[in-house]
């Protein structure tokens, strides 16, 4: 079957609008649990102190954007979440009213490739599974920069390929066999969690992506694999 990696955002956007609803869950149960170590060990890196302003760019549901309120080494003093996805920032708000954190996480709609922010307003950047899907990755990261104070830091969880030997092509037919079949039966939306394997395949590589960071004003760039190279953390400064 071909399977399109179109990242028209209308497109995009009503992808995630239509499995808004499992997305969390789907998240949790075919990272088992394990996604959540990952965006506290993104927070973690970056240092937070309490004091800065932090921008969360394809915040989804603001699982990301929760973890940097609520790091137990430094919480962000501001967040504002930002999504192109309409259902899924109506039930990101809605989990922040349930954990009484909507005064303290402001989420809007926008395109990552046009940040509604001016210039060196943020400390923080964060984006967590979500750059693939902009319809250019590299505009968004140079929006980054422009938003960042100098020294400013930026933090990037994407999905990799593990290239270990057997591990790699046992992870290969899962993520391209086995997760969009589950996927699609809990979503109701096959396309969606076929498209997710298709987009981690057009993402650049690890060495590349990280060229592409230092090329958009980054400097300092930090590339570690986690989950054998399954997910990769990025961690650049803004120069």
């Amino acid at each position: 079957m071909t399977v399109s990696t179109s990242k028209d955002p209308a497109r995009i956007a009503g992808m995630f609008d239509e499995i808004a609803g499992r997305y969390d869950f789907l998240n949790h149960a075919l990272s088992a649990g394990l996604d959540r170590g990952w965006r506290r060990r993104a927070i973690r890196e970056l240092g937070l102190t309490g004091r800065e302003r932090l921008v969360d760019l394809c915040t989804g549901t603001g699982d990301l954007a929760i973890e940097a309120v609520t790091s137990p080494r430094g919480a962000a003093r501001d967040v504002v979440g930002l999504d192109f996805s309409g259902q899924m920032l109506q039930l990101g708000l809605a989990k922040l009213r349930r954990l009484g954190l909507d005064s303290r996480v402001r989420l809007a709609r926008a395109d990552a490739m046009r940040l509604p922010l001016p210039d060196a307003s943020c400390d923080v950047a964060t984006v967590a599974f979500g750059i693939r899907n902009v319809a250019d990755p590299f505009v968004a990261c140079r929006e980054v920069s422009r938003v960042l104070r100098p020294g400013g830091r930026f933090a990037v969880l994407e999905f990799g390929i593990p290239s270990m030997p057997v591990v790699g092509p046992l992870y290969r037919w899962y993520f391209r066999s086995v997760l969009p079949v589950i996927g699609g039966l809990v979503s109701r939306h096959r396309d969606a969690y076929a498209y997710l394997p298709a987009s981690v395949d057009a993402f650049p590589s690890p060495p590349e992506f990280a060229r592409g960071l230092t090329s958009s004003g980054f400097r300092t760039v930090r590339t570690v694999p986690l989950a054998i190279g399954a997910v990769y953390l990025y961690i650049a400064e803004r120069a």
